[in-house]
């Protein structure tokens, strides 16, 4: 537990933010100082040949998960990229793409998504909203997703189960071209990017000191599906910590001059929030650590997005991108808002919130997703294995420390 203590005013601007909190996490669904960097990587080891990539996550690294069990997105997301609604929650490619492009496999296809997928090389679990720990929330009360990561993995588990049964059945290998080889299943690359809506239920529910006491179990719950993995032959893990919550533009956008000494960091995010970020990363770690000596057989990578993506934060202009506080997509003036792609009323005119005119220069897309320029630079960074624990690269991820 942390001996960090909070002030009167921390604790009192903390409870004054929970109404964005709970913003935060409806837009990931209905849209539908930063850590140290890790040491350098090494490039003595033999690149790893993974067959597929199966991810577990939220709407950071959901490819259409939950666009497809609800509500498809609409325009303009997609645009840059795929010049349509994909079911991602940015203008283009999220994280999760450009690993799968890294690795040379095609982009992932949701579960969820009985259209045209494609399960040759991997599958994603992902889904918009979705939290570590179960909610029991509505997906249309707060935008929290029905598919929580223990039931992520009861898909999977069912999901790896009849595509052997079919792969062994089968009498034409042609048949079942859509499928992944039974002994891939091991050999594969096992992603996961989710925690971020656990924080915005935590802000949303919970006092600080509340929510402290139960980040322990949140990062138990994860280390659970990781062992239960391992128990039915994955091998190879890349475990994304979480981001920088308290950067995020669409709660900075309803911070206004003066803000209340210290509640803002060095970078101008908010402070308390993202030392809520670190303290599960703090743990997340720990467990790491701890299940690599669990796990023998296990190859277990942490990598440090928080820093990778604070370090685009802080240094967003002379990176060629605008300021932090930028959305591209969405109307945000003053407390007015409207949620990227939708149409609403704002002083009794009728508003459509579209996007800028060139996403490219955006970290933010829609306020709380990342624009396909930012994801495609973060992805860049934590690929190389600079911000990774091992310091080693995705490519070799499926070597033991």
């Amino acid at each position: 537990m942390s001996t960090y203590m909070f002030s009167a005013v921390e604790k009192m601007e903390m409870e004054r933010f929970l109404v964005v909190s709970i913003l935060v996490t409806c837009v990931l669904v209905i849209s539908v100082g930063g850590e140290e960097d890790a040491s350098s990587p090494s490039a003595s080891v033999s690149a790893c040949e993974f067959p597929a990539i199966y991810n577990f996550g939220d709407s950071n690294s959901d490819t259409g998960g939950i666009s497809a069990a609800f509500y498809a997105m609409a325009s303009p997301y997609g645009e840059t990229f795929f010049h349509r609604p994909a079911g991602r929650a940015s203008d283009g490619r999220l994280i999760i793409d450009f690993i799968a492009e890294k690795l040379g496999v095609p982009y992932l296809s949701s579960y969820l998504d009985s259209i045209r997928s494609n399960f040759r090389h991997g599958a994603n679990f992902a889904s918009g909203g979705a939290t570590i720990r179960r909610q029991n929330e509505s997906w249309f009360e707060n935008g929290v997703s029905p598919f929580p990561l223990d039931i992520q993995f009861v898909q999977y588990d069912q999901f790896k189960a009849r595509t052997t049964t079919l792969y062994n059945q089968a009498k034409d290998l042609s048949d079942i071209q859509d499928l992944p080889r039974a002994e891939d299943f091991s050999k594969a690359l096992y992603t996961f990017d989710i925690g971020q809506n656990d924080l915005a239920a935590g802000f949303r529910k919970m006092s600080t000191e509340q929510f402290l006491a139960e980040i322990p179990d949140i990062v138990n719950q994860l280390a659970t599906a990781i062992r239960s993995l391992y128990d039915r032959g994955a091998r190879a893990f890349w475990i994304h910590n979480t981001g920088p919550i308290g950067c995020l533009g669409v709660t900075l956008h309803y911070i206004h001059d003066p803000s209340p000494p210290g509640y803002l960091d060095r970078h101008g995010c908010v402070k308390l929030q993202n030392h809520m970020a670190r303290q599960f990363n703090r743990l997340l770690k720990q467990k790491v650590i701890q299940l690599r000596k669990e796990l023998p057989l296990s190859a277990i990578t942490y990598v440090n997005v928080f820093a990778a993506k604070y370090k685009l934060i802080s240094n967003a202009k002379k990176l060629g991108f605008f300021d932090k506080t930028k959305i591209c997509c969405g109307y945000h003036e003053d407390y007015d808002h409207v949620w990227c792609g939708n149409k609403g009323k704002i002083n009794g005119s009728e508003i459509y919130a579209g996007s800028c005119e060139d996403p490219s220069l955006y970290i933010s897309w829609d306020g709380v997703h990342y624009s396909e320029a930012a994801n495609h630079w973060i992805a860049n960074q934590i690929a190389s294995g600079s911000f990774s624990d091992p310091p080693v690269s995705i490519i070799n991820a499926c070597h033991r420390p």
